[in-house]
């Protein structure tokens, strides 16, 4: 052995094998071997990407859009880095939060939308200058006080083509106060708060509304003389006929609203998180 050595080194140098490597091969064949190659070995392959990996990955991900890269680690046994490679340069995901949306509009609502929408164009190309100036939207709004759920807690992987997922409810709320908010594309008009342990009524609304006329005189001076385009939704109360009779006491013009439209107030809220 010590002959087969020298002649190695002398053959390759520093690249030659050392004398335990040349023992052991030795014995090898003495043994009766006969390849050169590595016996197979069974467990983990060197690259843990690979088509089996990446197959599980994506099937991990599939089940459960919310999965975090660490189970991931700890289901397949594979490193980070490994792991992190498959989802972005094989799967082609990537982890983004839900964008809230008020609720999910069937067919009907979507057509209806669209007439509503046709309608409002129509206004616009008759009175471009005054359109923004005229149109005046009112709301009720429940202000909520709760734990809400993390941006980190609601990202889920997602394809790098395919839309950002939503969320449609909230979780339940700690307490809330109703909020009656008029306002136009100057800024806020009125923001009413319901006093505790009242609901709103035509006749509640319709003193609103009275209120809301004195607001517009106040803060927006001509804007009465051009004529109100008033867009509430379809509420009961607004419906009702001391309401519908306030709005033509105010010399406002009722616009059509659809179902299910939802409009959202500029102002800052302010959250307050429960100690439980």
């Amino acid at each position: 052995m010590t002959a087969i050595h020298r002649r190695l080194v002398a053959v390759y140098g520093d690249s030659a094998p050392n004398y335990c490597t040349v023992t052991r091969w030795f014995n090898e064949f003495k043994r009766g071997r006969q390849s050169l190659k590595d016996d197979p070995q069974s467990g983990q392959p060197s690259d843990a990407v690979n088509p089996i990996s990446i197959v599980a990955v994506k099937k991990l991900i599939m089940v459960n859009r919310r999965v975090k890269v660490s189970e991931i680690i700890t289901e397949l046994q594979i490193s980070a880095g490994s792991v992190d490679n498959i989802i972005h340069e094989h799967v082609h995901m990537s982890k983004v939060s839900s964008c809230w949306v008020p609720r999910n509009l069937n067919v009907h609502d979507r057509q209806q939308r669209v007439a509503s929408c046709q309608e409002f164009l129509h206004l616009y190309t008759s009175d471009k200058e005054n359109f923004c100036r005229r149109l005046v939207t009112g709301d009720e709004t429940w202000i909520h006080h709760w734990d809400p759920e993390s941006k980190l807690e609601s990202m889920q992987w997602k394809h790098v083509d395919s839309p950002p997922p939503k969320k449609f409810r909230t979780q339940p709320s700690a307490g809330k106060v109703m909020a009656t908010n008029f306002w136009d594309s100057e800024g806020l008009l009125l923001i009413d708060y319901l006093p505790s342990k009242m609901t709103i009524t035509g006749q509640y609304y319709a003193e609103l509304l009275l209120k809301l006329r004195d607001a517009i005189k106040q803060k927006r001076r001509g804007k009465l003389s051009l004529g109100v385009w008033l867009l509430h939704d379809n509420a009961p109360v607004h419906k009702s006929v001391v309401a519908q009779q306030a709005v033509r006491d105010c010399g406002f013009v009722q616009q059509n609203h659809p179902p299910t439209v939802q409009i959202w107030l500029p102002v800052p809220v302010t959250i307050f998180c429960s100690e439980t």
